[in-house]
């Protein structure tokens, strides 16, 4: 009923998916051990590994994950990080939004969004517009929800603009002595 796969070896002369080092030809995506060029890491995720240990400033221009352990500051602005739940940050954290599988010990800013998960784990302050903190989650410190303020409505008026934050209703002329009287 099943038909045997037959296995015929390979000759050296057919191209192999792993290239030697003595073959010319490098497919795409490979190192170039003429050029010593890198290619591009497409839609890789950076990650820092478990075994890793950084201490200083962290910053970036792509999406991070941390499993290992990082010290100082991280500066994510328009990016989004995760500490996995190996992960262990000591640092005071600025991203977009902020994921927290693991541990997390420092002051927290998101212009988006503080997710911390079930296992997950933050002592400091966290300002972001959203939070979410799922049960089982640990949190020790304040939480500030502000959103920014859109800037208030002004009036163009050719030459120059007007701000209207009164409270009070506007002084207007009155037409029989031209002096201002409240309305």
């Amino acid at each position: 009923m099943w038909k045997q796969r037959e296995d015929t070896p390979r000759s050296t002369s057919e191209s192999s998916s792993v290239p030697s080092p003595l073959q010319p030809g490098v497919s795409s995506g490979e190192f170039d051990r003429a050029g010593g060029e890198l290619p591009p890491l497409k839609d890789a995720p950076a990650g820092v590994g478990r075994s890793i240990v950084i201490k200083g400033e962290l910053s970036g221009d792509e999406d991070l994950t941390i499993e290992g352990r990082v010290e100082g500051h991280i500066d994510l602005r328009n990016h989004v990080l995760t500490i996995g739940s190996d992960g262990h940050v000591a640092a005071e954290v600025v991203a977009k939004s902020i994921v927290v599988l693991g541990r997390v010990t420092g002051n927290l800013t998101a212009t988006e969004k503080v997710d911390i998960r079930e296992k997950g784990s933050v002592e400091g302050d966290i300002m972001a517009p959203r939070v979410a903190i799922a049960d089982g989650a640990e949190f020790r410190g304040s939480v500030d929800m502000q959103r920014k303020a859109p800037p208030a409505p002004s009036i163009d008026q050719g030459m120059g603009s007007l701000t209207l934050d009164a409270k009070e209703p506007l002084p207007t002329l009155t037409a029989g002595n031209g002096e201002f009287s409240r309305v």
